[in-house]
């Protein structure tokens, strides 16, 4: 359907964030991990929608 366009670094930096980021809405009991969530789960699909409209790509080209 869509293109990956989360690359590596990308993708450890999300899962970081997206970790950190739930672990303090659990520790503060707020709706705020929600967001550490939509990281986590971009990361692990390798898609973001906000980059789509943008065309950006962290995604290494590859060499044909």
């Amino acid at each position: 359907m869509f293109p990956q366009n989360v690359g590596k670094i990308d993708k450890t930096i999300r899962i970081i964030l997206g970790l950190a980021i739930i672990a303090a809405g659990v520790y503060w009991q707020s709706w705020f991990g929600v967001l550490g969530v939509v990281l986590f789960i971009t990361a692990a699909v390798g898609r973001c929608g906000a980059y789509l409209p943008f065309g950006i790509s962290t995604c290494k080209l590859e060499k044909k």
